[in-house]
């Protein structure tokens, strides 16, 4: 299950090393806003509904301003579960500025390139399901599993592996399906970071 907070990074899409300010001038409901409008234009282009919008980040009332400004927007069209996510840019408003712009660029490739040229790039959108852990629930993200803050990047998480790992390990007496989701936790991390 996807959820709308924390921040859920589709699994296997690397994140950026690295963001930058935009040159958007917009607001947090003007982004919205125009994220929701372009996704309706385009159910109305390809004669396709969009259906069940989420929108995921880690805003908050006690962090709107998050040092992970990342969003991914999951919806489904044509029967294709998809995922846009972006985190090129500092601010949340920003990365769902672009999201639009995202959007509307598809909206492009519809009107001059026909519906089946729309459907064959939404396939790279298509959305994996998340990682499930060994009793079939929902994993949590790998940096809740590694006890580390959102924004935090590899090499926090590779310390925090090493010192979970130390006390969960079998060979210390610690629980195998405990360092198993610690294992599993930093592979996920090792690729989101991946280049």
């Amino acid at each position: 299950m996807t959820v709308a907070y924390p921040l859920h990074w589709p699994p296997g899409m690397p994140r950026n090393k690295s963001r930058t300010s935009s040159r958007f001038k917009t607001t947090l409901p003007s982004a919205l806003d125009n994220v929701e409008g372009e996704l309706r234009r385009f159910g109305n282009d390809t004669g396709k509904r969009v259906e069940n919008v989420l929108i995921s980040s880690n805003y908050s009332l006690g962090s709107r301003n998050p040092p992970d400004g990342g969003v991914a927007c999951y919806f489904r069209w044509d029967n294709i579960d998809c995922c846009i996510a972006v985190d090129r840019y500092t601010r949340i408003e920003e990365n769902l500025q672009a999201i639009s712009l995202v959007i509307g660029a598809e909206r492009t490739k519809m009107r001059h390139g026909g519906l089946n040229i729309v459907r064959s790039s939404f396939r790279w959108y298509a959305n994996l399901p998340p990682p499930k852990g060994p009793d079939g629930q929902l994993a949590p993200p790998w940096r809740h599993v590694l006890g580390i803050h959102d924004g935090a990047h590899l090499p926090l998480a590779e310390e925090a592996y090493r010192k979970l790992a130390k006390t969960h390990h079998p060979d210390v007496g610690g629980d195998a399906a405990k360092f198993n989701q610690i294992t599993d936790a930093i592979r996920q991390a090792r690729e989101e970071f991946k280049t």
